[in-house]
């Protein structure tokens, strides 16, 4: 029986090794990370899976980000990363923890999330390609992806993605 809970302070040093056994070495290198940098993630919007020992078994988080919009400064969750534990790919874990996240962003308060990742995967979620938002190089553009957690969130908005000012 896996469950998910909020991550805690406590979870950060086995959250980091799964991330770290899920991503390549130098994963710290991506663009996303440098909207990261300095900046606190979403407590309630941070989640892992616990098996019944309590390990951990997968893992979200997301991040407040801006888009410097031609109409106004935007905010947006970036999701991610998410990561599932090989022993455990495959059970719909990772599903599981998007699908809650996007839930308690919506009621959260939450308009917008985007997100770098494969659209045929996140589709199914209701990600689009977001075309005029534009994430830090080197990130290829077809991988900007995006949901409304409110209708109209996206609708106009356009420019950079920037870090959050802490």
């Amino acid at each position: 029986m896996i469950r998910l809970d909020e991550e805690t302070a406590d979870d950060w040093w086995e959250v980091e090794g799964l991330l770290d056994l899920c991503f390549a070495p130098g994963r710290e290198a991506l663009s996303s990370y440098r909207l990261r940098d300095g900046v606190a993630p979403v407590a309630a919007l941070c989640l892992v899976a616990r098996d019944d020992d309590g390990a951990i078994t997968g893992a979200i988080r997301n991040w407040p980000v801006r888009i410097d919009s031609p109409h106004g400064r935007k905010w947006a969750l970036l999701l991610g990363p998410v990561a599932v534990h090989p022993t455990h790919q495959g059970e719909g874990l990772g599903a599981a923890l998007i699908l809650r996240t996007l839930e308690q962003a919506r009621e959260g308060g939450w308009s917008r999330v985007l997100l770098v990742g494969d659209l045929p995967y996140y589709r199914r979620f209701g990600f689009e390609k977001l075309d005029g938002v534009t994430m830090p190089p080197p990130t290829n553009p077809e991988r900007v992806l995006g949901i409304e957690l409110r209708e109209g969130a996206w609708r106009g908005v356009t420019g950079p993605v920037t870090r959050a000012m802490p």
